[in-house]
């Protein structure tokens, strides 16, 4: 199934939201046989997506059924960086390239996650100016993932560091929006690329959120 097909199976928001329930009633439920049900409620989910994508059970549960508590989308944070109008792109270990940036981590605000992004995988220090756009992940960027994830993309500035390979990155380079390489599509596609060079211009742009 292609992933344009699978964004608009109601299916999917089905398994999402019986996932969701089963969490919290697993963070909440006191009674032993409420919580064999919401755990029986939890594998029924893993088992819908495995069945409809092919992924197995097993990679789904790890995936999709490893939280506990209230269910929340997770934070991905994204630097726009530019010089000579053009933008700054990591060259990842696959041959893909993109926007430098990852998980938002437990103790990092979406500012300081950015900075320690950017520097692992630039090498680079920057400053965050401003926030670009507030996104759904899954109503921009394929595959569509099995939980919902908040892209957060900052405009930031350079003021030092310099590279060395990591275990993310072997590089990174500056690119304009008609010379882009192959994009890492997953964490950022053109439309988000030339969305940061709109809002690069643009000395009064206003976020965009979904």
């Amino acid at each position: 199934m292609k992933e344009d097909i699978l964004l608009r199976e109601p299916w999917l928001t089905w398994a999402m939201e019986l996932q969701s329930i089963a969490q919290c009633g697993l963070a909440y439920a006191k009674d032993a046989y409420d919580i064999e049900r919401y755990q029986q409620l939890r594998n029924l989910s893993a088992e819908m997506l495995s069945y409809q994508t092919e992924i197995s059970k097993e990679k789904v549960k790890t995936l999709f059924c490893n939280e506990e508590g209230y269910q929340t989308p997770k934070l991905d944070t994204r630097g726009a960086i530019f010089r000579e109008d053009k933008i700054l792109l990591v060259h990842e270990k696959n041959g893909t390239w993109s926007m430098p940036g990852g998980w938002v981590d437990v103790l990092e605000s979406v500012t300081s996650n950015t900075i320690k992004e950017v520097k692992e995988e630039a090498g680079l220090d920057v400053t965050v100016e401003r926030v670009i756009a507030i996104q759904d992940r899954n109503k921009h960027n394929l595959p569509i993932y099995a939980y919902g994830v908040c892209k957060i993309f900052l405009l930031c500035n350079v003021v030092g560091g310099s590279f060395s390979e990591n275990i993310e990155t072997i590089g990174y380079d500056y690119f304009s929006l008609d010379q882009l390489p192959f994009l890492a599509e997953e964490k950022c596609n053109r439309e988000q690329i030339k969305m940061c060079f709109e809002a690069y211009h643009d000395k009064n742009w206003q976020v965009q959120f979904d």
